[in-house]
């Protein structure tokens, strides 16, 4: 990651405050209406991430994450279910009040962060936890929090009728997340380019260039030439990434581009996500 300590912790800070004016401003009948994100309202988006920045802090707290350990216990081994765990966090809040829930994710939003600061050097460079799909170091635990809180404050605003936030750390580190789990979902989807790299040179809000490997934990030489190329507007990376639209979407209107191996570069863009 390219951020430092300080500065990731002041980006998630920002980000925080983002979805808080968001919360603010959004009219209080509005939660109780569909979201932008299919089958939620704008409350059981809230409720999503309020469980989940609580499990997080909870984690950095040395402390067992009840609602996560029940559900993986319940499992028997078998990976975790992203989609049924986030269902059965959300369907545990549904009797809350709106106001209720939100308080409930500011907290827990607070406490994530306090406990981000408040952590050793060591621990936070070293420190691994144990999150939805394994292991994760605390600095990718802290940055999956921030693209969860913008991506799913898109939500909430589209939903409302807001004009979209584009600012340029949330949407960074949505870019650089997604770039950085290419091997493991390209191999989650069956596929594995061993050997082979891309350069993303994006521009804009979230601008930024990455030259990364495609297999798993491959590091290209800083003079090997990639195999594929992309580049365009930031913004229409990090919506492929989050799920939000399409890739062909951005490619058709030429908001991003393809270069050097097409397929290949196409299938990255088809499979690429920012979260598990």
């Amino acid at each position: 990651m390219s951020l430092s300590r300080t500065e990731l912790i002041a980006a998630a800070r920002a980000e925080r405050e983002g979805l808080g004016r968001t919360v603010q401003y959004a009219p209080p009948e509005s939660w109780e209406t569909p979201s932008a994100c299919p089958g939620w309202w704008n409350r059981d988006v809230m409720a999503h991430l309020a469980a989940q920045d609580y499990a997080a802090a909870q984690l950095l707290g040395d402390e067992t994450p009840q609602e996560l350990a029940e559900f993986r216990e319940s499992l028997g081994g078998e990976p975790i279910d992203v989609e049924a765990f986030n269902a059965l966090l959300v369907n545990r809040r549904s009797g809350l009040h709106p106001r209720e829930v939100l308080t409930h994710w500011g907290r827990a939003a607070d406490l994530l962060l306090e406990r981000a600061a408040e952590l050793p050097v060591d621990d936070w460079s070293t420190r691994r936890a144990s999150w939805l799909a394994g292991d994760i170091g605390i600095p990718y635990l802290l940055q999956s929090r921030v693209i969860e809180w913008w991506l799913h404050g898109e939500d909430v605003r589209a939903g409302v009728r807001m004009s979209p936030r584009i600012q340029h750390w949330p949407i960074y580190l949505t870019n650089d997340l997604a770039i950085r789990m290419l091997p493991w979902a390209l191999a989650r989807a069956g596929l594995t380019p061993q050997g082979l790299s891309v350069q993303v040179d994006l521009e804009g809000a979230g601008g930024g260039s990455w030259h990364w490997g495609l297999g798993a934990g491959e590091v290209p030489d800083e003079d090997e030439k990639p195999d594929a190329f992309i580049e365009g507007r930031a913004l229409s990376l990090a919506l492929v990434a989050g799920r939000r639209v399409a890739f062909e979407a951005p490619l058709d209107e030429g908001n991003l581009l393809v270069g050097g191996d097409e397929s290949l570069a196409e299938a990255i863009l088809e499979h690429i996500r920012a979260y598990v």
